[in-house]
């Protein structure tokens, strides 16, 4: 989304209310910025501010507002709502290999579903994607979702252009992968088994994991069920 080129994009900048303003969890490998915002209504009128000049893309996780934005009707009006979902297996184990205190709530899939459904229910159209999908096929999940949302193909976005982003360096050892990329890595045949035969074995040691993926599969499955076709 950055490398369209039309868009002011900004990385979870939600975070720092949860993290900061409010302290809920602890996120290691998190550099705060001392001029950004912490408070949920600050952060939300940095964002509403700089609409007003142009396009604003950014992605948050759902945990960090909810339930607090279901009462924030206006705001929630003028957000264009996509949801990115992976598989609860590997996104618990990527979260726990860089964060073994990881909380349940922090595997976010639930209140992925929980914002969805409240959006459904108050008539808006949010829409779903797979990240395996769109390491599967990039140009077709990205093309039916910009074409969704009411925004043109940009082919040069394919290819990282740019440096790494300045705001990914207070988060930078969640993004080690991406950062040394070019593009999105299509993904290989035996990557998903691979990472389930880990996830069980890891479980076997630690098992709250299995805990976090019985609370957050259902939800997943969910999700997946209304994603836009692909892959």
């Amino acid at each position: 989304m950055r490398e369209r080129g039309d868009l002011w994009c900004a990385h979870e900048p939600f975070m720092y209310d949860y993290y900061v303003h409010r302290g809920v969890a602890r996120m290691p490998h998190f550099e705060v910025q001392p001029d950004h915002p912490v408070r949920y209504e600050d952060i939300r009128d940095m964002l509403v501010a700089r609409a007003e000049d142009e396009p604003v893309f950014f992605k948050d996780m759902a945990y960090y507002v909810m339930p607090r934005i279901l009462s924030d009707p206006e705001f929630i009006q003028r957000l264009t709502h996509v949801f990115l979902i992976r598989s609860p297996v590997a996104s618990i184990l990527s979260y726990y290999k860089l964060d073994p205190g990881v909380t349940a709530e922090e595997v976010g899939v639930e209140a992925q579903w929980q914002l969805y459904e409240a959006l459904s229910g108050m008539g808006a159209d949010p829409v779903v994607i797979e990240a395996e999908a769109v390491q599967s096929d990039a140009h077709g999940v990205m093309s039916a979702l910009w074409q969704r949302i009411g925004l043109p193909f940009r082919a040069e976005a394919f290819e990282w252009q740019e440096a790494v982003p300045e705001d990914w360096e207070q988060v930078g050892n969640w993004h080690g992968e991406a950062s040394n990329s070019t593009g999105i890595r299509p993904i290989d045949s035996g990557e998903t088994a691979r990472k389930e035969r880990e996830f069980e074995v890891l479980r076997q040691s630690v098992p709250q994991l299995g805990a976090f993926l019985e609370q957050h599969e259902p939800c997943y499955r969910r999700l997946k069920a209304v994603a836009l076709p692909g892959g």
